[in-house]
């Protein structure tokens, strides 16, 4: 560890993010005024995860060129290998909130990112209203920021947005995303069509359904403190070199044996890893040819050491979740 390190993967929470330094003129933003409300909690899942996720030393550095440049991190590696845990791991030591998703599939466009506007919707009430004589209804009911929205929303202190498998996008999205990153805003045209200036506001909901929602000013949206972007990739497809120029690369290979036992140890416990080293072996012996990921060893060991405590068979569990890996005695 290093001091120039706001994230260390020390897994405890600190404030050192409120030492991170300026960013670069060309990365500065002045979206406001700066929201204060609170975040919402953390899922009891994401939180266990975070707090036991093991961090790498050649990955602290990254993470920390990606925190200081205010540029997305593009993670690629194996599935298993961590890279959306990452994202959780940050947030939590650096109180930032909980992790904004974005889960892409191929049909993901921008827009499913930055917002929904239910028209359907504000159009039968409209209708509604105006056949009972009432006021025209609030535009702002229609309409829910997307993650990506919400992460870009003012705030002094950054979210952390996790875009998953982005590879498996259209293969426009990785340009469209481009230019969201390099300006951190971007309008809601059926916010501009109805507002009378810059100043006027319209309240809508947030990705992260926080009960306070957010205020839209003028419908523009514009980022204070840049969001720290994870986009994961499995590296199924290239990327345009102009994406891959405007992101930091991180790849992260699978874990080694050493690197393994202090993963069991921390979701597990030390009891277990003192046991788990035979399985360690045979899986990392198999694991390229079968493809098997980090989740598929602790599935194994986690059930084959408590059914044979129980009496069962754990021989035969281990067969059918790792192909016939020899199994720990407990």
């Amino acid at each position: 560890m290093t001091d120039w390190q706001i994230f260390r993967g020390t897994n405890t929470p600190h404030d050192h993010i409120s030492e991170l330094p300026p960013p670069q003129p060309w990365r500065a933003f002045d979206g406001g005024p700066p929201l204060t409300d609170a975040l919402p909690a953390w899922s009891p899942v994401d939180l266990v995860r975070a707090e036991r996720y093991q961090t790498r030393p050649q990955v602290l550095d990254l993470v920390n060129a990606a925190l200081y440049l205010r540029r997305p991190l593009l993670v690629t590696g194996k599935p298993g290998v961590g890279k959306s845990t990452l994202a959780l791991a940050v947030a939590h030591e650096l109180g930032l909130g909980p992790v904004l998703r974005w889960p892409v599939t191929s049909r993901s466009t921008l827009k499913d990112g930055l917002y929904a506007y239910d028209a359907i919707g504000r159009l039968h009430d409209v209708s509604t209203a105006k056949e009972q004589g009432d006021a025209e209804t609030d535009i702002g009911r229609y309409l829910t920021l997307g993650p990506l929205g919400t992460a870009l929303l003012p705030r002094k202190r950054p979210r952390v947005l996790l875009i998953d498998e982005i590879d498996k996008s259209d293969i426009d999205l990785p340009n469209d995303l481009l230019n969201v990153f390099e300006e951190g805003e971007f309008t809601i045209p059926e916010l501009e069509r109805v507002a009378r200036d810059e100043s006027s506001e319209v309240h809508v909901s947030t990705a992260d359904r926080n009960t306070h929602g957010a205020v839209v000013r003028g419908g523009r949206i514009r980022c204070r403190a840049f969001p720290f972007v994870v986009l994961t990739s499995n590296q199924e497809r290239e990327f345009p070199p102009a994406f891959l120029r405007r992101c930091v690369p991180l790849q992260i290979l699978p874990p080694d044996h050493d690197e393994l036992m202090r993963i069991v140890e921390a979701r597990l416990d030390s009891k277990v890893s003192a046991q788990a080293a035979t399985l360690v072996t045979e899986f990392l012996q198999r694991r390229d040819a079968a493809d098997l990921a980090t989740d598929h060893l602790l599935n194994a060991l986690y059930l084959t050491l408590h059914a044979a405590r129980a009496g069962g068979d754990p021989e035969h569990l281990a067969q059918q979740l790792l192909g016939h890996l020899p199994t720990t005695s407990p």
